[in-house]
């Protein structure tokens, strides 16, 4: 296996080079990550050696990159950024404890893209609803969207779903507020749910039947597909194109650190949601810019859109959102001509949104297709004889930040020309 050694100057040359002698690998070069310690001179380590990462692997085109250096030149936080920087070129990476391999994509030849994010409750499927709306005002677009709630076998939902069959689903045992019912509901375009098990650092899945969902899409010949992912795992699918979300409240140490690094390497676009004048939305897309300079990075808001007339009814709010919106969300549907009496953030929190249900007295219970919105909040309405609204999240341009739709379809855009269509 042809493979590049990343070294330091805090070894002697001479252990580094009978290293390179024992391993069982054919050293093609030597990346020096630093350290000044151990150098006399001009050292010589038996292989051509390289100052700049992405040269040497450019120049070499290695199977593998084995990490022969240590602390303190390359502590964890240095070394996950190099583990990031390689596999993005698609490469491995091992050292004496440890092994990355570069998540399995597999070929897709329609036009597509994929939505990721960096962890779970950034706004990512919010994110693939408006694409997938976009981009069908002038092609015909397909989603797929996998979860870990998601059905064993692909299901296609041809249409927004009704909160009938919304219900029917959850009474049937099934996950009734699954990402791809979401997209469906608030995006009105054709969308394949799937499913997925597992999760790794650099966002590999452990298991999915997302290639047959891909094949579904396939077979129907969509213009444009967008895979939507789930949580931190990213689609198992090569798509043309990549945009990564993450929240302005998660601190750029960790939307940067870690495998994240590799999130945003692989991206086109990222987009910082949660965003508005007071949130420090700035500071985080520096960050970003710091691990991939020419990526674009765009903040953005949220606002609920009920999909059903609120205006003269007492509403109570079900969302997922942090304590510290719910005051905005408030005002927000106010604009609807609603007065909003209660707003819960415990749809994924069972206990507490039992004990919310059992005190709320609306006429509507309004509540975002995710986590036990289905299953809890509209079971309880039809128990109660409550009306049941379902609620969106639109992107909402932050001030000052470059246009999102454009952006947007530029991607698509120049997706569809590399794919000639």
């Amino acid at each position: 296996m042809r493979a590049l050694a990343v070294i330091d100057g805090e070894h002697y040359a001479s252990t580094v080079r009978d290293a390179l002698a024992e391993l069982p690998y054919e050293f093609v070069g030597a990346f020096m990550a630093g350290g000044t310690e151990k150098l006399r001179g001009e050292s010589d380590y038996g292989v051509p050696l390289y100052d700049e990462l992405e040269e040497a692997l450019r120049a070499l085109e290695p199977e593998l990159v084995l990490d022969l250096s240590d602390e303190p030149v390359l502590g964890p936080a240095a070394r996950f950024q190099l583990v990031s920087r390689v596999l993005a070129a698609g490469i491995t990476y091992a050292g004496a404890d440890f092994r990355f391999e570069p998540p399995e994509l597999e070929a897709f030849p329609l036009p597509s893209l994929a939505v990721f994010a960096t962890g779970k409750r950034v706004g990512k499927t919010a994110v693939s609803a408006h694409i997938g709306r976009l981009l069908s005002r002038d092609r015909d677009v397909i989603a797929v969207a996998m979860g870990r709630g998601g059905p064993a076998t692909p299901d296609v939902a041809e249409s927004p779903p009704s909160l009938d069959q919304l219900l029917a689903l959850s009474r049937a045992g099934n996950h009734a507020a699954s990402d791809y019912l979401e997209i469906a509901a608030v995006a009105d375009v054709v969308t394949i749910g799937c499913r997925r098990c597992g999760g790794g650092l650099a966002g590999a899945v452990a298991t999915s039947n997302v290639q047959a969902g891909a094949e579904l899409a396939l077979q129907r010949g969509a213009d444009f597909v967008v895979f939507d992912g789930s949580g931190a795992a990213i689609p198992p699918v090569a798509t043309g194109k990549r945009v990564l979300v993450t929240s302005t409240f998660d601190p750029p140490a960790l939307v940067t650190g870690y495998l994240n690094a590799y999130r945003i390497l692989l991206a086109d676009l990222v987009l910082v949601t949660m965003a508005d004048a007071s949130t420090p939305h700035e500071a985080l897309a520096d960050a970003i810019r710091e691990v991939k300079p020419e990526v674009t990075v765009i903040a953005v808001g949220f606002r609920p859109r009920p999909l059903a007339p609120i205006d003269g009814k007492r509403v109570a709010y079900f969302t997922t959102a942090e304590p510290s919106a719910h005051g905005r969300l408030a005002a927000d549907l106010s604009a609807y001509g609603a007065e909003v009496v209660h707003v819960s953030g415990n749809l994924a929190d069972r206990p507490a949104l039992q004990r919310e249900l059992e005190t709320a007295n609306a006429d509507v219970y309004l509540t975002e297709i995710k986590a036990a919105g289905i299953d809890m909040v509209a079971e309880a309405g039809a128990k109660r004889g409550v009306e049941i609204v379902l609620a969106a999240n639109d992107l909402v341009q932050c001030p000052g930040q470059p246009e999102l739709d454009p952006a947007l379809l530029a991607l698509a855009q120049v997706e569809r020309a590399a794919v000639g269509t």
